[in-house]
Formats: structure tokens, C-alpha cells, sequence
């Protein structure tokens, strides 16, 4: 299934070491200002080759507008975005024609399909997550609108957790702050001073020939009441789909998620109190702490939406490792050669935030808070 989202949807398209990637996104509202460099923007954030700590894969990702946007604006009709792959090195992947990668999805989608694109993953590689930001700038542009704002960061690397994060020290005054935090940091993480640890880890395991994974936090601002369907389209159930799709996530939790297990019902509820609004000074109904993450019943409740991916270390490793030659059906060893990140965390903070933006514009447009045009 290569399409997500029922009003505003998208479609993406290629493979990592094909000529090009791309997504279609129809249900968008006309009249949205966007520009190319406000995409690219948001993909520069994601691509390859900025550091020591990502992959020596050159992809400049260059966007390209196909349809949808003129004059700066959308259109209301499909947008069509393309990026073309410059850097595929096809070549490190021949020894990998016949044995199957430890922690890849080579055997799963060779036994579904029967034939596989094998350099780079193919689609099942972290390369199509490039046409989700695209797709992302332009959802958050309408958001933005309605002064929703998405703001994704890195909690954790390698077991060191940041000393700040939604229920450790977080102040949302300084919202400001951390994102240009997180902007400066090729890490992504709020916390400057875990933000180095985190990157001696991944340096640490790179040398080793090893990788590392970590936990992403997604945050939802000032999203209204509402949003998300009873039963089975809660905005919880939404979201995890959304981020559980992410190539390398392996775990999904709202709120306080796991720890709410070890609480007394005391503890855990969020107690209702009555606070004038900031935005527009009128009088409404909050809760005093906000443990089930802005969600309840899966539905909106004002509060902040608060949710977290785990991200597994990258499964492509230099250290040897057993496996299985198809062809001749043997056991036998190989050494993942190519150039792979030791830690997919931080390039996935922005993805994350875009799918989070997709679904939110998506569960808006079905609750009728986004018109089709502005």
C-alpha cells in the first residue's frame, strides 16, 4: 500500500537506487502559499551527507514541482513533487544480490513479491521518507494557518537521554528556543549538552562497525478539541499507524505511554480545572496535568499531543554477520558494505513530524476545521 491518508492523501513513489523518488498529494485546499524553498527546506533537514555521524551518501534532494502549485500558490488540483536519486551506488550491493541482510525487509518482500530491487533496500528503504517531508512542508504550511504547530526532537540516542523533553523540564514559553535548538544540532535534540554525549555514542559505534538507535518525541500545539473519530479512528490509533510506517520504528506511546501501567488511577488521571485561554482570553476547560498526551477516548482535549517513537539501530552494519545465500540455498557470512548512518534518529525526527502534520490536516479535514480553499 503506497497511499495514506483518506481526504488529504498521499502517494509516494521509486526506489532508493532507481532514477527518482516522488509523491502525489491530492486533497489539498487551494489557495496555500508555498514555495520551493520552503520544501526544500524541510528536506535539507532529512538528507543525506550532512555529517560525520549520517551516511557519505550524496543526495543533494532537490525538489522538483511537477503540478499543483502556481504563482506560489496551491491549486486545489494534485501535487506532484519529484526527486531524482544522483549518488545510487548501485555496485556495493552486488555481493547482497543473494544473501539476505540481517534486520532488512529482502526475505519479507522477496517472499510477498517474488522479484526485489535489492540495491539500497529498494522501496523499503528510509529514501522514500524524503517524499513524506515534502509532502510535510505543505501540511504544515496549512496548519499553520490555524496556528497548529508540530514539533518533533530527539528524546534519546543510545540510552542517554536528553534533560529535556515534554514531561522533564519542558517550558512551553520556550518553544521558541528549542526549535532553534534543534535546528542548530545535527542530532536534533533540545538538550545541547546530552546532544554531545549522543554524538560520541554514535561516532563510538560507527568506529565499531556498529549502529544505534534511539527514541523520537512528536509534540502537537495548540490542536482544538475534537479531532480524531470514536472506536477505530482514534487520533492515537491514527498517529500510531502514521509513525509505526517509518522504516526502523519499532515502538509507539501517547502521553506517559508504558509508565501509566505502574500508576494508581489517582495518579494517572488528569484532573479538570477551568484557565482563560491565552490565545483569546476567554475561560476553558483544561486539565492540571496532561499524562494521557492531549488524548481522550481518541479524541483531542485541547492539551498538548504528546506521542514517541522507538527507532531500532540501523540494521545495515560493517561487523560480519551470518545469513543465508538464497541462490544456493547455504548458510553462510557477509560484510554489508555501502555507506549507511550509524544512528537513523536524528534524520528521522523529520519525518516523523511530517506524518504527524499529514494525519493531524487529515483528521482536520474529516472533522470540516479545513476548508478545500483559502
Amino acid at each position: 500500500m503506497n497511499t495514506f491518508g483518506e481526504i488529504f492523501t498521499i502517494t509516494t513513489f521509486g526506489e532508493s537506487h532507481g532514477k527518482a523518488i516522488g509523491v502525489v498529494i491530492d486533497g489539498c485546499p487551494g489557495g496555500i502559499e508555498i514555495s520551493k524553498s520552503e520544501i526544500q527546506h524541510e528536506l535539507d533537514k532529512r538528507k543525506p551527507g550532512q555529517s560525520e555521524i549520517s551516511t557519505h551518501r550524496k543526495e543533494e534532494d532537490t525538489v522538483e514541482i511537477l503540478s499543483g502549485i502556481f504563482e506560489g500558490k496551491t491549486l486545489g488540483t494534485p501535487i506532484a513533487m519529484m526527486i531524482y536519486n544522483k549518488d545510487a551506488r548501485s555496485s556495493d550491493y552486488d555481493e547482497l544480490k543473494f544473501k539476505l541482510r540481517p534486520g532488512h525487509a529482502d526475505w519479507t518482500y522477496k517472499e510477498k513479491f517474488g522479484h526485489i530491487d535489492y540495491r539500497g533496500g529498494g522501496r523499503s528503504s528510509a529514501r522514500e521518507t524524503a517524499c513524506r517531508v515534502a509532502a510535510g512542508a505543505i501540511a504544515k504550511k496549512i496548519l499553520n494557518k490555524f496556528k497548529v504547530d508540530v514539533f518533533a526532537y530527539v528524546k534519546e540516542i543510545a540510552n542517554i537521554e536528553s534533560g529535556i523533553s515534554y514531561y522533564k523540564n519542558f517550558d512551553t514559553d520556550k518553544i521558541d528556543e528549542y526549535k532553534k535548538a534543534v535546528e542548530k544540532s545535527d542530532i536534533r535534540c533540545i538538550d545541547v549538552e546530552q546532544g554531545v554525549l549522543m554524538r560520541n555514542a554514535i561516532i563510538k559505534a560507527k568506529n565499531e562497525g556498529e549502529s544505534v538507535g534511539g527514541i523520537i518525541e512528536i509534540l502537537v500545539l495548540n490542536l482544538p478539541s475534537g479531532i480524531g473519530e470514536p472506536v477505530y479512528g482514534k487520533l492515537g490509533a491514527r498517529l500510531a499507524y502514521a509513525l509505526m510506517s517509518i522504516p526502523a520504528a519499532k515502538g509507539f506511546e501517547t502521553g506517559k505511554g508504558f509508565e501509566l501501567s505502574g500508576m494508581k488511577g489517582s495518579e494517572a488521571n488528569d484532573e479538570f480545572c477551568i484557565i482563560e485561554n491565552k490565545s483569546d482570553n476567554a475561560k476553558k476547560i483544561f486539565t492540571k496535568t496532561n499524562n494521557c498526551g492531549g488524548i481522550l477516548g481518541g479524541i483531542s482535549n485541547r492539551m498538548p499531543v504528546v506521542v514517541r517513537l522507538a527507532i531500532k539501530p540501523t540494521s545495515s552494519i560493517s561487523k560480519m554477520q551470518n545469513t543465508v545465500d538464497i541462490k544456493n540455498f547455504e548458510e553462510t557470512t557477509l560484510n554489508v558494505k555501502g555507506r549507511h548512518d550509524p544512528c537513523i534518529v536524528p534524520r528521522a525526527v523529520p519525518v516523523a513530524e511530517s506524518m504527524v502534520a499529514i494525519t493531524i490536516v487529515d483528521l482536520m479535514m474529516q472533522n470540516n476545521n479545513i476548508p478545500k480553499k483559502f
